[in-house]
């Protein structure tokens, strides 16, 4: 049996406290598509990976955090050379009480051609 998709990294979302996640934050359930954007220009991280949610009702996507730094620069990479279509991510855990940077946790996949 062929897989759809194979486990790529897990990690929790950087940054969260400092972006959009408020805003959506009743919208964010385990297993909530989530999308990558990589953020080339960031002035703090030359590989920053910006993590995104949209609703369904096709709004403008929402910045709710980044790969953390010291796990971005794979990921960041094959987003650099195109790559922007093979990757799923879904949060995986939100702990509502613990500290922002430790409240979502995503899992990333590559998803099969």
């Amino acid at each position: 049996m062929e897989t759809k998709k194979k486990y790529f990294m897990d990690c929790h979302l950087a940054g969260r406290m400092y972006h959009d996640a408020d805003e959506v934050w009743n919208e964010l359930k385990v297993g909530t598509k989530l999308y990558l954007v990589r953020d080339a220009e960031n002035p703090y991280d030359g590989d920053a990976v910006a993590v995104a949610y949209a609703d369904e009702q096709n709004n403008e996507p929402v910045c709710i955090g980044y790969i953390p730094r010291d796990e971005n620069q794979p990921l960041a990479s094959f987003l650099d050379m195109g790559y922007n279509d093979i990757f799923e991510c879904r949060i995986n855990r939100i702990i509502p009480d613990a500290h922002p940077e430790q409240q979502v946790h995503i899992t990333i996949w590559i998803k099969r051609k």
